[in-house]
């Protein structure tokens, strides 16, 4: 079985596995492509043979991870309208996220 763990990071909790990639919220500070990051956030960890389970993070545990990409969700549209009132409101929303490959497990 393939080593795992559990993240948390940006509010969500994400199941990782060695050079698996994923979309999280934007990091705070990390901008360009190929930066270091380190998620000291670890909930879970599984080698296959112990698990260990954090209360609420397991203790001396890090994920580590690298940038691949920033960028912006497709536009999500916010329409209120009230009929025979003249009411109409139109709104747009572009979620940034950052894209990361996880390079090393605990």
């Amino acid at each position: 079985m393939a080593k795992i763990a559990i993240i948390e990071t940006g509010g969500k909790q994400y199941v990782v596995t060695k050079d698996s990639v994923l979309d999280i919220e934007k990091l705070d500070g990390v901008s360009e492509k190929g930066t270091k990051i380190t998620f000291d956030k670890v909930l879970l960890t599984d080698d296959g043979k112990e698990t260990q389970i954090g209360a609420p993070y397991v203790s001396g545990a890090k994920v580590s991870a690298e940038l691949v990409e920033e960028g912006r969700d497709a536009k999500v549209t916010v329409i209120r309208y009230r009929q025979k009132s003249r009411y109409f409101k139109k709104k747009g929303h572009r979620q940034p996220y950052a894209k990361v490959r996880i390079t090393a497990l605990p």
